[in-house]
C-alpha cells in the first residue's frame, strides 16, 4: 500500500485565494488599452518625470496646465487625447483634465490652455469634464497630510477624431478610445501639502 500524504491546510488555503483573486489581477487598469500599442516620449518644461510639480500649476497656485510635448506618435495617428488624472486620492481616481481632438500633427501643447469646452490655443480640440466636475484642467490639490501624489499626464495616439460632445467624462472618453488607440505617451509628475 502506497504510503498516504497529508497537504496542511496553509497551502490550501493559499491556492484557493490565488484561485480566487487571479481574475481580478489580470484585469488591466481603466486607462490602459486592451492591444499592445507603440510607446512615445511625453515631457514638460516645468518638470522632468517623477518630479514635483511647481505650484503655478496647482491649486495653491495660478492653476493653469502645464506646457507638454512629445515625440512623433504612430504614422496613422490622426489625433490625440489627454488625460491626467491622481490615482492615490483619498475618494479613488481623481480626473484633473480630458482633452482629445487635439490635431495628429501637433508636438507640443503651451502652458494655459483655457478651461473652455473648444479651447482657442488648440484648433479642433475638446475639454470634457474632471472630477470636480468642470472643464478644463484644475492641477493638483491633495488634502494637507495625504503624503505623496502622482499625477499621470497620458497621451493617446489614435486613428480617428472622436465624436464626444464637450464635457463628456473619462468613461465616456475610454470607450470612445477602444480600439482606436495606437501609441500612448506617459508623464508622471508628484505633489504633496
Amino acid at each position: 500500500m502506497a504510503p498516504r500524504f497529508r497537504i496542511p491546510p496553509c497551502p490550501l488555503l493559499l491556492a484557493a485565494a490565488i484561485a480566487a483573486f487571479a481574475p481580478a489581477a489580470c484585469k488591466r487598469a481603466a486607462t490602459e488599452t486592451e492591444e499592445p500599442v507603440m510607446t512615445f516620449s511625453l515631457t514638460s518644461s516645468a518638470f522632468g518625470p517623477n518630479e514635483r510639480i511647481p505650484p503655478k500649476y496647482t491649486g495653491e497656485g495660478a492653476d493653469v496646465s502645464p506646457p507638454l510635448a512629445w515625440g512623433d506618435p504612430p504614422a496613422a495617428a490622426q489625433t490625440l487625447a489627454l488625460i491626467c488624472d491622481d490615482p492615490d486620492a483619498p475618494r479613488g481616481t481623481w480626473d484633473h483634465w480630458l482633452i482629445w481632438n487635439i490635431p495628429g500633427n501637433l508636438r507640443a501643447l503651451p502652458e494655459g490652455i483655457s478651461k473652455k469646452d473648444s479651447p482657442p490655443e488648440v484648433a479642433g480640440a475638446i475639454q470634457g469634464s474632471n472630477s470636480w466636475p468642470k472643464v478644463g484642467y484644475y492641477g493638483p490639490m491633495p488634502p494637507p497630510g495625504h503624503g505623496t501624489h502622482h499625477y499621470n499626464f497620458v497621451l493617446y495616439a489614435l486613428d480617428a477624431p472622436l465624436t464626444l460632445k464637450p464635457g463628456a467624462d473619462k468613461k465616456a472618453l475610454l470607450a470612445a478610445m477602444k480600439g482606436a488607440v495606437l501609441g500612448r505617451a506617459t508623464l508622471t509628475g508628484t505633489y504633496s501639502r
